[in-house]
């Protein structure tokens, strides 16, 4: 954690995602315009999470907007827990609609109403669907990417003919948002299962990765969920099975979204900008000449030529030929984020050489031109994708405690993290199951249940609050 993320990590965060030029700020409350780094990055999580649907056989589809209230009216629990954040439309002009409509906070609604009309029979199972979509919750508190009143996701929406199947496709789904977490985007991630108070509104079971920022707070940064036959009853989703009879369907939905980009900032981040992992940089390789490099004219022609062959290797590199100094386009493409930079002076041409820097370390190396290959610079990207990992990995575990065990311990914990300015991470405690533990923890500390983890570091006995035998041991944490 640097001295500038340590003194204001919130305006560290917003400095360095705008001299980025990643988003700009809409005349709308709590919405953003995505900048095309921005878009960007997104497209790429797309492109990752698409690979795995195709590999499914799990097709796109497209669903509208707008839901009818009553469509929400059939699922209590699920109106009830979305109410507080649904903005509606009730008029067109100046007539008033005959029923309003709500702008998508999700869709299983929605999907609801379509697997009624689609899925007659065992053959039509499993249904297996996922929408790539905007959807609206208006939030009080908002943060670029993070947490915004609009934002983008992907929503997957299954039925199966029985539960063990729904469970199967639910976790699956948890363990590939884990997997591209880690090999993607060099987030490591601790997966489990929400406690009651915290899943999905008319869920049976929700299941999260959290992962932990710079801060220490935490990021949910995907769930899944199987909603037994909850949505399935409310929509009569039923299915003639193989005995002639009609029962009901399955359901799960699942969705990564926008916030992801913002845990990709505030894990890797520094002083001095964006520390992008290297699949998903928009630029992977900048090329800058130095010097003075325009009395030589073969110094550009050499950086186009090694432009030409990166690219055609699929490698997203750019050169900066600007009037800029030199100074001015390194710390430029610093800030953005490029993992690896080439400078070519005319010293370095003279002795077929050239200079790398890689976006996470101090250090420079020379290398002679010759070693300018694709697959020389991937094995450099690979590498720096390794170190971040490894480096998110460490800071989290350094920021992981195990020896909390009663409320007084938590207390604790936070006064000395604050009077020493460190960050009071994520706490592994031992829960009750009790929603009255839950709750006196967030009123006297602010930390939230993030989830119950499949393989905790330990098992604890004994609940933080209650002193009571745990039924489960659970992160805590302040959240995002």
């Amino acid at each position: 954690m640097t001295r500038l993320q340590k003194e204001d990590f919130s305006s560290w965060y917003l400095q360095t995602i705008q001299q980025a030029e990643l988003m700009s700020y809409s005349e709308v409350r709590g919405c953003i315009v995505f900048r095309p780094d921005g878009f960007e990055l997104w497209e790429r999580i797309q492109a990752e999470v698409d690979a795995y649907l195709r590999e499914e056989d799990i097709r796109n589809v497209y669903f509208p907007m707008l839901i009818p209230k009553s469509y929400f009216m059939k699922e209590a629990e699920h109106v009830e827990g979305f109410a507080p954040e649904l903005p509606w439309v009730t008029s067109v002009g100046e007539e008033e609609l005959e029923e309003p409509y709500a702008l998508r906070p999700t869709s299983e609604t929605m999907i609801g109403k379509s697997f009624h009309e689609w899925i007659k029979s065992y053959r039509d199972l499993p249904y297996e669907i996922n929408q790539w979509a905007n959807v609206f919750r208006w939030e009080k508190r908002t943060l670029p990417f993070s947490r915004t009143s609009e934002f983008l996701w992907h929503e997957g929406h299954t039925a199966h003919a029985d539960e063990a199947d729904a469970r199967r496709r639910t976790l699956h789904v948890l363990n590939f948002y884990v997997k591209m977490l880690e090999e993607f985007l060099a987030i490591p991630v601790h997966a489990g299962q929400k406690t009651p108070s915290e899943r999905f509104a008319g869920a049976v079971d929700t299941f999260s990765i959290e992962a932990m920022m710079k801060d220490g707070k935490a990021v949910q940064a995907g769930t899944s969920h199987y909603l037994g036959t909850k949505f399935a009853e409310a929509f009569d989703i039923k299915y003639l099975n193989q005995e002639n009879q009609h029962t009901y369907v399955h359901t799960t939905s699942w969705a990564v979204s926008t916030r992801l980009i913002g845990a990709i900032i505030m894990v890797h981040g520094d002083e001095k900008g964006l520390v992008l992992p290297p699949k998903i940089a928009p630029t992977q390789v900048i090329l800058t000449p130095v010097g003075p490099w325009k009395k030589e004219p073969k110094i550009l022609e050499t950086l186009h030529g090694i432009q030409s062959e990166l690219k055609a290797a699929d490698l997203r590199v750019r050169l900066d030929d600007s009037d800029s100094t030199p100074g001015f386009k390194f710390n430029k493409w610093e800030q953005k984020g490029a993992a690896l930079r080439i400078e070519l002076g005319p010293r370095d041409f003279d002795q077929k050489q050239f200079i790398l820097k890689m976006r996470d370390l101090d250090t420079k190396e020379t290398h002679l031109l010759d070693h300018l290959t694709p697959s020389f610079i991937q094995q450099k990207l690979d590498q720096m994708h390794d170190r971040l990992l490894i480096n998110a990995q460490n800071f989290a575990r350094e920021n992981e405690h195990l020896t909390v065990e009663t409320l007084a311990d938590l207390k604790n914990h936070i006064k000395t993290c604050e009077e020493k300015q460190e960050i009071p991470g994520f706490v592994l405690i031992g829960w009750d199951g009790s929603e009255e533990t839950e709750s006196r923890i967030k009123e006297e500390t602010g930390f939230t249940t993030r989830n119950i983890p499949f393989d905790p570091p330990i098992k604890k006995k004994y609940d933080l609050v209650s002193g009571k035998p745990a039924k489960h041991t659970v992160w805590i944490a302040r959240a995002y």
